[in-house]
């Protein structure tokens, strides 16, 4: 590997411009939309899932807990297995087409057959969520500590703006079809578009990504990997400022990825839209409006961290997020939802941008990237299983999402106490580092 390569940089931030159309198209904004469409039925919003009487919204809110779940639980040793064995690509890869085939799977999507019509936002789930373990490891790998706030804001700028591009494809498609089954259609069209595109712009990340070396060979690999892990962990509880911060981390992704996931959901059903088509167009476009506004607020963030240091700018964003919810407890117009949406967007892409390249930095010495940005991950995951599934439990026993941004507000206020008690400078076996 050429160290520090400009070409490996680059090719490494792509892979944001491929993968970033599924938690837009599919996660954020087409998807939902998709479903509500046709889960909404003689029953209202109720289907019936495996003989259980659901709100729909509370159904795609457990199936996505699920999906977290079981990443989180396979991932640390297919981490640890790849690290040892040098082919963090090769996973890169097989979870990178994973994911893109069942987005395209999505196309045959119905209510009649729900059961298996989620496997595939399930596996797509998995696909997608699992490679990004693969990609954030190799950071520390390509780029030097002083680089990784600009790389990785780089990284999701590029994802916004590759998103955004195929979104505004979708919407040409969805808002010109002449009726509502053409919609319908064109939106199945848009995750088949979804799949291939990542598949395709994808290849010039593995095209330019170096192979990592093998640290050797061993018979039995398995055992290997979950090693690697204890052996993390036992660093881990040596490393006070990258534990305390991987827990203040845990419990603030709880609520971020839970609004990325069902924030179209609750716009669709909390807000007060003169008409089907006027929530279908200002749906999608809210969440362009955030996409958009992430780039900058990525730009500003990064500069913001370069001034008062990472800690202090993670504060700021989370105390941000805690204001945002609040304010969305009292957003039921049009208007309201857009404004809202354009405050999400300044801090959604500066806070998973920062947060990534912040445990970066306080990472110890260590070859084993993967195994450590599993932990990260897997934190990442839970959280997204706790805060997902508190989301749509709240719903399903009190009827409203509303109900469920007082969790969301919960998670954001714990995060940010314990970010407070994250400490500035690092000891490490009595050796005193320092790092921003």
């Amino acid at each position: 590997m050429k160290k520090y390569s400009k070409k490996i940089q680059n090719g490494w931030a792509f892979y944001d411009w491929a993968n970033s159309v599924y938690p837009l198209v599919i996660t954020s904004a087409i998807f939902p939309i998709f479903y509500e469409g046709l889960t909404n039925g003689e029953n209202g919003n109720t289907v019936s899932f495996f003989g259980f009487e659901l709100i729909n919204t509370s159904l795609i809110s457990f199936v996505s807990a699920a999906s977290f779940l079981l990443i989180s639980s396979f991932l640390p040793l297919l981490s640890g297995i790849a690290d040892y064995m040098g082919n963090k690509k090769r996973f890169l890869q097989f979870f990178c087409y994973l994911g893109a085939t069942s987005c395209m799977l999505l196309a045959f999507f119905n209510v009649e057959n729900l059961e298996l019509s989620l496997l595939a936002f399930f596996m797509a789930s998995v696909g997608f969520w699992s490679s990004l373990v693969f990609y954030n490891a190799y950071l520390p790998e390509i780029a030097p500590v002083e680089e990784h706030d600009k790389l990785s804001a780089k990284g999701f700028s590029l994802g916004y703006l590759g998103s955004s591009s195929l979104l505004i494809i979708c919407l040409i498609l969805v808002l010109s079809a002449p009726t509502k089954e053409a919609a319908f259609f064109n939106m199945r069209l848009s995750f088949v578009m979804t799949g291939l595109w990542w598949i395709g712009f994808s290849q010039i990340t593995y095209s330019r990504l170096p192979k990592t070396p093998k640290k050797g060979q061993e018979k039995n690999i398995i055992w290997k990997g979950y090693r690697e892990l204890k052996n993390v962990w036992r660093e881990l509880k040596h490393t006070k400022r990258l534990k305390r911060y991987l827990g203040a981390f845990f419990v603030y992704s709880m609520a971020v990825q839970t609004i990325m996931i069902m924030a179209v959901y609750f716009g669709s059903q909390e807000i007060s839209w003169p008409d089907e088509d006027a929530a279908r167009v200002g749906l999608i476009s809210s969440v362009l409006l955030i996409q958009f506004i992430a780039i900058l607020g990525a730009f500003l963030l990064s500069r913001f961290s370069a001034i008062v240091g990472n800690l202090k700018a993670l504060m700021l964003v989370v105390f941000l997020w805690i204001c945002i919810c609040v304010g969305a407890l009292w957003v039921y117009t049009p208007t309201h939802f857009y404004i809202t949406a354009a405050a999400v967007g300044l801090v959604m892409g500066g806070i998973q941008a920062l947060s990534r390249s912040t445990y970066s930095k306080f990472l110890p010495e260590t070859k084993d990237t993967a195994s450590y940005f599993s932990f990260y991950d897997i934190a990442e995951k839970l959280g997204i299983v706790i805060g997902t599934f508190s989301y749509g439990f709240i719903q399903q026993i009190t009827g409203s999402m509303r109900n469920s941004i007082f969790a969301l507000i919960v998670f954001f206020v714990a995060g940010f106490i314990l970010l407070l008690r994250v400490p500035k400078e690092e000891v490490v076996n009595s050796e005193l580092r320092v790092k921003n």
